[in-house]
């Protein structure tokens, strides 16, 4: 076992939040060390960009690269009806400036493989097929990683501050102890990819579609380049395998036939024959770190995919953290409450989507009986599912519990003060 040296940071994980606040930390000149336990590129789920994912992506220096892409421009989202009836689809430069209200939908192994690259144009060194086994500790200060590398040998490296953007496996929230499942959102999701399935001409190509099942289920439905298509079920378990069915492929094609859109778009295309599936993936992080340790994306909250928030997040929470440890390393402070202000607004972000993910579960909420009753709230509305997230939304909710109950913010994500038990 060897010590590979100092570093100012280290990273685990090398998806978007990891790539992008591993790119701006080394544009700042600070020495960086990306661990990445597998070879990229690689598949990933999660592959709809939010009109506010500009922000972030400028501050990478990435539009042009994303314009200059293969990727299918998204121009809006649309919602199918049980009966299989769409509505018009929701233009975003209806609200916002083209820059803004022009996004994209995105083959993740292409995406994330740009990112990765960025942040080694900007200096940050990567290791990639290296396993972050165990946390180096001080106390109750993180001093950085042990890792196991390709040939089997295993190495430590220590930094003043570790950033865990591992995903959905969160390897320091679940050592920790943090991972908290979301009260309500434990669903199960089950989906594939087409080849020459249907998709609309023009501008529409790249439209979102959300399609709606009985007992509030629901499909998505996301054009990719390549005459691809990802398409994927969401719904309660016990809905889902109902009549004793299990099998990924045998739930997605039952209920492809409960929605006539769905059913129609589908039926040029060929399932490519790979079926995946998801359950009980909500999850919140009691704390966003402590003294050492700081969660980004997916690592510190996976919300339910339904409004697809969660690259959105994935990289403003790479901003966020990138400009939060820089100023802690200018500092020479990585005392938690120098996070603070990073946990308090990635959490309010949190909250307001966590919002109406919940009201759009509840039987009794549909947007078009909210903006029937209160049309004045309808750019509120496209705001919050444009990743417009931290505003004052309070006039929307109080309008949305006309129709169902808002949850309760959780009282999770501040950073885990020194002597404080774990959990």
């Amino acid at each position: 076992m060897s010590d590979k040296g100092q570093y100012e940071v280290l990273l685990i994980g090398a998806g978007p939040s990891g790539s992008s606040a591993a790119a701006l930390l080394a544009e700042h000149g600070h020495k960086v060390l990306l661990i990445e336990r597998e070879k990229f590129p690689r598949y990933h789920i999660g592959e709809s960009l939010l009109p506010f994912t500009y922000e972030p992506l400028k501050r990478l220096g990435l539009i042009e690269r994303m314009r200059a892409s293969a990727f299918i421009k998204k121009h809006s989202v649309q919602f199918v009806s049980t009966t299989g009836k769409a509505s018009q689809p929701f233009y975003f430069n209806t609200r916002y400036d083209d820059d803004v209200a022009q996004t994209w939908q995105v083959l993740r192994s292409e995406f994330d493989q740009m990112l990765l690259d960025h942040a080694r144009d900007k200096g940050a060194n990567v290791v990639e097929e290296t396993k972050v086994i165990e946390l180096l500790r001080d106390g109750d200060r993180v001093t950085g990683v042990r890792v196991r590398q390709p040939d089997g040998t295993e190495a430590e490296h220590r930094a003043p501050i570790t950033l865990d953007c591992s995903g959905k496996d969160s390897f320091a929230a679940s050592r920790n102890r943090w991972r908290v499942p979301d009260p309500e959102l434990n669903k199960v999701a089950v989906w594939a990819y087409y080849k020459g399935a249907k998709r609309d001409k023009g501008i529409d190509e790249g439209t979102t579609t959300v399609a709606f099942l009985p007992k509030k289920g629901w499909f998505w439905y996301i054009p990719l380049h390549d005459d691809q298509v990802s398409v994927g079920v969401v719904a309660e378990g016990k809905y889902l395998t109902r009549d004793g069915v299990r099998s990924p492929k045998d739930i997605f094609h039952r209920e492809v036939t409960q929605n006539k859109w769905i059913e129609e778009y589908l039926a040029p295309g060929k399932s490519t024959g790979d079926y995946y599936v998801t359950n009980e993936y909500s999850f919140h992080s009691r704390h966003c770190g402590c003294e050492g340790l700081l969660l980004l994306g997916d690592a510190f909250c996976f919300l339910d995919p339904v409004f697809s928030s969660g690259l959105m997040l994935a990289l403003k929470s790479g901003v966020m953290a990138a400009d939060a440890v820089h100023a802690a390393i200018q500092a020479d402070d990585f005392s938690p409450a120098q996070f603070e202000g990073y946990a308090t607004t990635l959490r309010v972000s949190i909250e307001n989507m966590r919002k109406l993910v919940y009201a759009f579960y509840h039987p009794n909420f549909t947007f078009r009986d909210l903006i029937g009753k209160h049309p004045d709230l309808a750019g509120d509305i496209t705001d919050c599912l444009s990743g417009d997230v931290n505003k004052d939304f309070s006039r929307l909710w109080t309008a949305v519990e006309e129709f169902a109950p808002i949850p309760d913010k959780l009282p999770y994500g501040m950073p885990k003060a020194p002597g404080k038990a774990m959990a």
